[in-house]
């Protein structure tokens, strides 16, 4: 009697632990095959998705003339008229200004007589050459006959004779080749009073300040009656009358930051927001400096941009937006479904069986709103697109697809 009831006691708190354990175990079971059964969250997806992509940078540009001088005067001289004030158009060749240099129209008379004075030298010396030539015919003809008669009758012309015509035939002969001699010295001196005379000219011509292209004057310096300097002088600074620039077309400068330069190429793609205007206009690279500028780490880029009715002023500012690379037909989801842990790029999709999963991805170019994948999705798959930190791996949720734009298959992202 007394060794049973030990046995039966423990028996009987046996079973009802089980019992207490039971409903427990069977409450868990419950919970976990509700868990799995029924989604604890709804999730905003949206499908990997075949479009056209690109990626772009946006900077401030300023517009720039296409040219830009000052003229200056090559003589120095007094204003005596100017055809233009700021904010007239020009074209190549008109004249901007006359100056009024009377000591250089002295130096064109002055060349223009020694030309003349040349001339009539040439006009002697060739005379001398002529005179020169005709004695020397006659002499030479004197000595001739001499010295003939003096073969055919030895002893008959005194040697004495003989000699004194040789002489002379020689002495006539070298007074032609001193007379050629000075009428070439004379020529090249007339070549010498021309070129004078044509420097002296062109000098002249410089007194008519013209305009070297087409363009708009945005500065005028000069007055009627100012002395302007020589422009011609390094050690002096000499005033200017007008700057002229060329604004029917315009540069539109643009700073490239130093990670961005390898995109940047000839015929680049560039769209431009006019900051006054708000109007879009299209354009192109057409040049860049292929150079960083030390202080800012940016390579200037430019575009040109036609401005036939100068609506577009030299100093306005434009947002322009460069296409960098371009991508067709290739996947792409939103660039909010993208996250980065451990210097991996990766995303949460749900599965068929609205289950999360964690996902490593390979991203390409990256655009406005939407990002370029490699390798890690497929085609019609669905991402996350915000609130990634509240899901976890295995978790099943309700999707719910994002009003997030798809992307284009002819347009820019």
């Amino acid at each position: 009697m007394s060794m049973r009831s030990p046995m039966r006691s423990r028996t009987i708190v046996l079973r009802g632990a089980l019992f207490v354990a039971l409903p427990c175990l069977l409450s868990i079971g419950c919970k976990e095959k509700a868990q799995d059964s029924a989604p604890s969250a709804t999730a905003l997806v949206a499908p990997v998705a075949r479009g056209d992509l690109s990626s772009t940078l946006t900077v401030a540009g300023e517009f720039q003339p296409y040219q830009e001088v000052e003229l200056h005067a090559k003589v120095s001289g007094y204003i005596r008229r100017i055809n233009v004030d700021i904010g007239d158009r020009v074209k190549a060749g008109q004249v901007i200004a006359t100056l009024e240099v009377p000591e250089l129209n002295a130096q064109v008379s002055a060349s223009q007589a020694q030309i003349r004075h040349s001339q009539s030298e040439i006009t002697r010396a060739q005379n001398e050459v002529e005179l020169a030539q005709a004695n020397y015919a006659a002499l030479h003809a004197a000595y001739t006959r001499l010295s003939e008669a003096s073969k055919r009758r030895p002893g008959l012309i005194a040697e004495q004779e003989l000699d004194d015509s040789r002489a002379k035939d020689q002495n006539a002969e070298a007074k032609i080749n001193v007379a050629k001699s000075a009428l070439e010295a004379t020529k090249e001196q007339l070549g010498i009073s021309k070129a004078d005379n044509q420097r002296v000219q062109s000098l002249e011509d410089y007194s008519v300040v013209t305009a070297p292209f087409t363009g708009v004057v945005t500065m005028r310096y000069a007055d009627v009656g100012s002395l302007i300097q020589a422009g011609t002088a390094s050690n002096t600074q000499s005033m200017p009358v007008v700057k002229l620039a060329q604004s029917d077309l315009l540069r539109l400068r643009m700073p490239v930051p130093e990670e961005d330069v390898p995109f940047i190429k000839t015929g680049g793609d560039v769209q431009i927001k006019l900051q006054s205007t708000g109007k879009v206009l299209s354009g192109k690279i057409i040049r860049f400096t292929r150079e960083l500028a030390t202080s800012t780490r940016t390579m200037l880029a430019e575009v040109d941009v036609p401005n036939a009715d100068l609506t577009l002023s030299t100093g306005m500012t434009a947002e322009a937006t460069i296409v960098l690379q371009k991508q067709s037909n290739v996947l792409t989801i939103p660039a909010g479904a993208v996250l980065k842990g451990s210097g991996r790029a990766y995303v949460l999709i749900v599965d068929t069986a609205n289950k999360v999963q964690k996902i490593l991805v390979t991203l390409g170019i990256q655009g406005a709103d939407r990002v370029e994948i490699t390798q890690g999705l497929a085609e019609h798959q669905f991402v996350i697109v915000s609130g990634q930190q509240n899901y976890q791996p295995a978790q099943i949720v309700r999707p719910k697809l994002s009003t997030i734009a798809m992307p284009s298959s002819g347009g820019e992202q």
